[in-house]
Parts: C-alpha cells; sequence; structure tokens
C-alpha cells in the first residue's frame, strides 16, 4: 500500500481548488487572533475574516458599517493570531485567509476594488471574498488580473439587504434558480477559485455544485456543497442574538462566560479574590517599611505615595529611621517618583 501524503505545510488556493468533488472543505469565519489560533488547532481549512464582523464584533444591525480599514485591522489580527500558532508547534496545517471585501469598497470602479482587495493582501490575507454574481464579473476578473485569487459569493448577500428587503432565502422560483446558476458559472469563468453559497435551497445548491468545476461552500445551502462554513461566534455559542435556523452549536460557551465573570464579581466583592497565592509577597525589609507608610498616613495628610522623598521624610520624623534603599527603589518604580542613584 502507499504511504498517505503527509499533509501540506499550509492550505492555499490551489489546494482549496483541487478539494472540489473529494474531502470537504471546512471554512470557519473569525475575527481576532485568538479566533484564528482555535480555528488553526481544529484543523479548519480556511478562515474567513467576514464583514459579519460588523454585527458579531462591533455591535451593528448589518454589515454595511465596516470600512475596508476596519476590515484590513482584524485581517491582521488574524494573521498574526496564526503566526503565533504556527511559531507554537501547531500540527495542523495553516488554514488559508480568506479577507471580506466590505460593502462600496469594490463598488464604484475596478481600480478601488483592486486597491482594496490589495490593502487585504497586505494585512495578510491569502485571497479576498466579494458578493454578487455576473454584474461582478468585471471586478473579479480585475482583482485576478492583479493575482489576488477571488473567492465569490451568491445567493443571499448581506451586503444587498436593502435590495432584497431583508435577510431571505433566495433562488426558490425557477427564475431565480435560473440566475443563479448562471451568476455562479459566470463567476468561476472570470476567475473564482471557489464560490460560497449562502441562504438558497439545497436543492439549488446541489445542482449549483454539480455544474461548476470549483468548490461551493455552503452556508445555509444544504449537505451537498463542497464544503460549509460556520461563524466562530454562533458554533461556539458566545452569540446572544437569534441566530439562523442552519446553525448548529457546538457549545454554549456564552453562558459559561456568564458564568464564569460573575463568579468573579462575586469574589472581588467578598474580598475572596485576590488570595495570597495570587499575590505578590515583599521582602521582610521592605513589608517593614511599607508598614511604617501605612502607619504614618494620618501625618501624611493629603501628600500621596508618589513621592517617595516625601514619605521618606515624614517616615523619618516619625520612626527617626529612612527607608532602607531596597524599599525606596521600590516606591520609586511602583508609584513614578525619582530614584536613588
Amino acid at each position: 500500500m502507499n504511504a498517505k501524503a503527509p499533509a501540506p505545510a499550509r492550505i492555499t488556493v490551489p489546494v482549496v481548488r483541487a478539494r472540489k468533488g473529494g474531502e470537504r472543505l471546512v471554512m470557519v469565519t473569525a475575527y481576532d487572533a485568538p479566533g484564528a489560533k482555535i480555528a488553526h488547532r481544529a484543523g479548519a481549512d480556511m478562515i474567513l475574516v467576514g464583514d459579519s464582523l460588523a454585527m458579531v464584533v462591533l455591535g451593528y444591525e448589518d454589515t454595511l458599517q465596516v470600512t475596508i480599514d476596519d476590515m484590513a485591522h482584524h485581517t491582521a489580527a488574524v494573521h498574526r493570531g496564526l503566526q503565533a500558532s504556527c511559531a507554537m508547534g501547531a500540527d495542523r496545517a495553516r488554514p488559508l485567509v480568506v479577507g471580506d471585501l466590505p460593502w462600496m469598497s469594490y463598488h464604484t470602479t475596478t481600480e478601488d476594488a483592486v486597491r482594496n482587495a490589495a490593502a487585504l493582501v497586505r494585512a495578510g490575507a491569502d485571497c479576498v471574498k466579494l458578493e454578487g454574481g455576473a454584474k461582478r464579473v468585471r471586478v473579479v476578473e480585475a482583482i485576478v488580473d492583479a493575482e489576488i485569487p477571488v473567492m465569490g459569493h451568491i445567493g443571499l448577500t448581506p451586503q444587498s439587504i436593502n435590495a432584497m428587503g431583508g435577510f431571505k432565502v433566495q433562488g426558490r422560483q425557477c427564475g431565480e434558480a435560473e440566475a443563479l446558476i448562471a451568476d455562479a458559472r459566470a463567476l468561476q469563468a472570470a476567475g473564482c477559485f471557489a464560490i460560497v453559497l449562502e441562504g438558497v435551497p439545497d436543492a439549488l445548491a446541489k445542482a449549483i455544485s454539480a455544474a461548476l468545476r470549483v468548490p461551493t461552500i455552503g452556508i445555509g445551502a444544504g449537505p451537498d456543497c463542497d464544503g460549509q462554513v460556520l461563524v466562530f461566534h454562533d458554533l461556539l455559542g458566545l452569540e446572544d442574538r437569534l441566530v439562523p435556523k442552519f446553525v448548529r452549536k457546538y457549545a454554549e460557551l456564552g453562558a459559561t462566560a456568564v458564568d464564569a465573570v460573575g463568579r468573579f464579581v462575586t469574589d472581588v466583592r467578598s474580598g475572596t479574590f485576590p488570595s495570597a497565592a495570587e499575590s505578590y509577597a515583599a521582602s521582610p525589609a521592605l513589608a517593614a517599611a511599607l508598614s511604617g507608610v501605612e502607619s504614618g498616613a494620618t501625618a501624611l495628610g493629603d501628600a500621596t505615595l508618589g513621592d517617595a522623598t516625601l514619605i521618606g521624610t515624614a517616615l523619618g520624623r516619625r520612626a527617626e529611621r529612612r527607608l532602607s534603599d531596597e524599599a525606596e527603589e521600590f516606591l520609586a518604580g511602583l508609584y513614578g517618583g525619582p530614584s536613588r542613584s
């Protein structure tokens, strides 16, 4: 028997394209370094830095509020998280980073689209994603011509929420379904290496997947796509908004987090946090000197501990001694006062 080929050191666009019809692709939408590290260690093939950032992290009601600067900021955070994860010896292939082009970053001119796509690549993305079908062909071609791989996205496209009249399943009628199939083929011809299918009937997603040579990534599109994507916060139960029916929660970390923070609040108010084990002990000499500071509080009046010289003088009057050099140096560093040199 032939030995199984070793896993690639990183997932690339050609690796994703080659998975068409093979092992299912897994994409996780994440927005920061901790999320990227978790997705990497769990074995995700791709991390989408999605414009859903607007709703999930920034608290907006839709995705239309984020800018290219917001997306670059969070793409860079994901990139740094993966660098750290790799440096710590994670034994998984490094995921492909997909940067989402936000609303109005590619809707004006092809020059704007290429420039904004380049901004995400410079921030750490390996490729970009954009929404829309045949009407985006020129934009896709321009970005691909600039050597930046593009992932398409059709069906329910959140950046079109106002035109669609809300978050509604697309392609239920025959005419709409035919248009989506045509859109998928147009994006493939324009150079997209993969296409997200969102919020479409499962039978339509199956038909589109069968009609294409490039992989499809489903979200609310049934089980017959070449891969699936879910939002990090949704699948972990961190999001308290009403989630769509296609979301499967694999944990309820939101409730766990509320409980943990609540116990911290209780411990602080009861005085049980921090304990001696969670505090730093002073040397005997320093402890004695600081005890003198406490007993001299009345004599100091309104003086603050920011003036280590004043503290030493006051203690000298009360205890007829000066702070040790160790204590003075400690106080100078702790409270920002002058240091003896």
